[in-house]
Formats: structure tokens, C-alpha cells, sequence
């Protein structure tokens, strides 16, 4: 018999921290998302910003030259 109030409190001790440390993981994910949700990515850069890529006009590019050109340059 004491056997098994023994085995029943040590379950029960592991069911306790593995209850509490869902908690915490949980909490930590809600406060990372709220820290990341008001995280403002696409906002206009300010200052001397540069346009990174201008696409290509009047070269009249069909389906095989830019095959050609994704296998060059592997992009």
C-alpha cells in the first residue's frame, strides 16, 4: 500500500512540471508573436534607400531565353 501512494505522488509530482512547463511554453510563444506582430517590415525605407532590382523593358525575353538565363545564373 505504500508502495503505491508512493508510485502515485511521483506521477502525479512529473504531472505537475510537465503541466507547468506547457504553461511557460505557451506564455513564451504568446509573448514572441505579440513582439513580433507589431513588427513593422514593409514600412518605406527612409533615407537614401536604393531600389534593388528594375526589371528588364523592351527586350522581348520569350520562355527560352529565360530558361537559359535561370539555368546561368541559378536563380
Amino acid at each position: 500500500m505504500k508502495n503505491i501512494f508512493k508510485t502515485f505522488f511521483k506521477t502525479f509530482r512529473i504531472l505537475i512540471l510537465f503541466i507547468g512547463c506547457t504553461i511557460l511554453f505557451y506564455y513564451g510563444i504568446m509573448w514572441i508573436n505579440q513582439e513580433y506582430q507589431n513588427y513593422k517590415r514593409y514600412d518605406e525605407p527612409e533615407g537614401k534607400a536604393v531600389k534593388a532590382f528594375q526589371p528588364i523593358e523592351n527586350e522581348g525575353n520569350d520562355w527560352f531565353s529565360r530558361l537559359l538565363l535561370f539555368y546561368q545564373n541559378g536563380e
